[in-house]
C-alpha cells in the first residue's frame, strides 16, 4: 500500500513519506473499528480483557465502528459469547491445536496476520503479564504506535486520531498521546483501572472463526507447569487491603500487618518502596508500576502517599492512613488519619477487633466502644 496525502498536527504538516522513509505509508482511511484481543484463562475470558471493553465502546460510538474481541488460543470458541455478553458486537476466533500453548511469537504473529486482514483502526490489549510480553511484539511487526499504562481515552471524529490519556513525570501530569501516521493505534491499560461493563446474557452478536493455514513453530517449548495455590484473593480483588511502606522501618513491621489482615480478612501489600528493599513480593505491590485496587476499604500504614502510589488506590472506597508524620501527603487524601507511630496503633487495633468479634459472637446488640 502506497499513500502520498499529508498529516495534519496542530503546528505543522509534514508528508508521510517524509516521516519515516523506512516504513510504508498508510491511509487512515483504510482501516475502521475497534479491537480488544482477548486473554483467557480456565475460567474464561479475563476480567482485565473484558474491562477493555468499556473504552473500547466509548471509542467505537464516538467513531460510528463496531466493538470486535479477538480469541486467539486452543478451545476459546465457546468463549465469543462470554465477549459478546459484555458489549462486543462480533468476535473473531481462531481456534486451533497448534496453538494450545501460549507463545508469544506464536500469538503474536496470528494477530498480526488479523490486523493486516481486517484493519482495525485501533487496538486495545490489557496491561496484564502476558499483555505486556504481546503486545510490543504486534505493534513492533506492525509498524505501529503503541502507549502502555493508559487511564482514559479519548477521540478526535475528524481525524479519528485516538488520544491515549497516561500519566507521566511521577503521575502528576496527564499526557495525551496520538498517533496521527500509523494505523492501527495500539495501547495497553492494567487491570481495574476501567470498570467491567454490565453483562446482558440476552446480547447476540457474529461470531467470525478464522483459519490460519501456517502457525509459526514456537522457538522456545513448554517443559514444565507448575501451579502455585493461593491462598487468598488475589490483591486487586480484596475487599481489604492493609499496605505497608518504608515507614514500617523494618521488615518486620509486615508481621504486625499479616496480623491485623488476618482478623479482618483481609490482604496485605505494600509501596514501591517496600518491594524496593525486598520486604515484600512485587505482585503485591500497589501504584503506578504495582496493582491498581478497588478494595472498599484500604489502610495504608508508613506509606508517605506519593503520586505513584495513590495512583493505584484512586478507585478504593475508604482509605484509612496510619503514619507519624503529621505532614505526610497520604493525610491530604485519606478519609481518616491517625498520626501516630503504628507499632502503637496495630497491636491496640487488633485487640480491639478481636474483642468485637467476640462480642457478635456472644450475640451482642451493640458491641461497646
Amino acid at each position: 500500500m502506497s499513500w502520498s496525502g499529508t498529516e495534519t498536527s496542530a503546528t505543522q504538516q509534514v508528508p508521510c513519506k517524509d516521516l519515516c522513509p523506512e516504513w510504508e505509508c498508510r491511509n487512515p482511511d483504510d482501516y475502521r473499528g475497534v479491537w480488544v484481543i482477548g486473554e483467557t484463562g480456565p475460567e474464561g475470558v479475563l476480567e482485565p480483557s473484558l474491562q477493555l471493553l468499556t473504552p473500547a465502546r466509548k471509542i467505537a460510538d464516538k467513531l460510528k465502528v463496531k466493538v470486535t474481541g479477538v480469541l486467539i488460543g486452543y478451545g476459546v470458541r465457546d468463549l465469543a459469547k462470554q465477549f459478546i455478553e459484555y458489549g462486543a458486537d462480533e468476535v473473531i476466533v481462531v481456534d486451533d491445536e497448534r496453538l494450545k500453548e501460549y507463545s508469544p511469537q506464536v500469538y503474536g504473529e496470528v494477530a498480526v496476520h488479523l490486523v493486516k486482514k481486517y484493519r482495525p483502526e485501533m487496538v486495545f490489549v490489557a496491561g496484564t503479564m502476558r499483555g505486556r510480553e504481546l503486545a510490543p511484539y504486534i505493534a513492533n511487526h506492525l509498524r505501529a504506535g503503541i502507549t502502555a499504562d493508559c487511564t482514559d481515552f479519548d477521540a478526535d471524529e475528524k481525524t479519528r486520531d485516538v488520544f491515549q490519556i497516561r500519566p507521566p513525570f511521577g503521575a502528576v501530569l496527564l499526557a495525551y498521546i496520538r498517533t496521527p501516521n500509523r494505523r492501527p493505534q495500539m495501547a495497553t491499560a492494567r487491570p481495574n483501572v476501567f470498570p467491567l461493563p454490565p453483562r446482558d446474557p440476552g446480547r447476540t452478536g457474529e461470531v467470525i472463526e478464522e483459519k490460519i493455514d501456517h502457525v509459526p513453530k514456537a522457538r522456545a517449548r513448554l517443559v514444565s507447569r507448575k501451579v502455585i495455590p493461593r491462598t487468598e484473593a488475589p490483591i486487586e480483588k480484596a475487599e481489604i487491603v492493609v499496605g505497608g511502606g518504608k515507614g514500617l522501618g523494618t521488615p518486620e513491621g509486615f508481621k504486625q500487618l499479616e496480623e491485623l489482615a488476618k482478623v479482618l480478612g483481609a490482604v496485605v501489600g505494600g509501596s514501591r518502596r517496600a518491594v524496593d528493599l525486598g520486604w515484600i513480593p512485587h505482585e503485591r505491590q500497589i501504584g503506578q508500576t504495582g496493582k491498581s485496587i478497588k478494595a472498599v476499604i484500604y489502610i495504608a500504614v508508613g506509606i508517605s502517599g506519593a503520586a505513584q502510589h495513590m495512583f493505584g488506590v484512586r478507585e478504593a472506597g475508604v482509605v484509612v492512613a496510619i503514619n507519624k508524620d503529621p505532614a505526610a501527603p497520604i493525610f491530604s487524601q485519606a478519609d481518616y488519619g491517625v498520626v501516630a507511630d503504628y507499632r502503637d496503633v496495630i497491636p491496640s487495633l487488633v485487640k480491639r477487633l478481636v474483642q468485637l468479634k467476640e462480642e457478635l459472637k456472644k450475640g451482642s446488640p451493640e458491641p461497646k466502644g
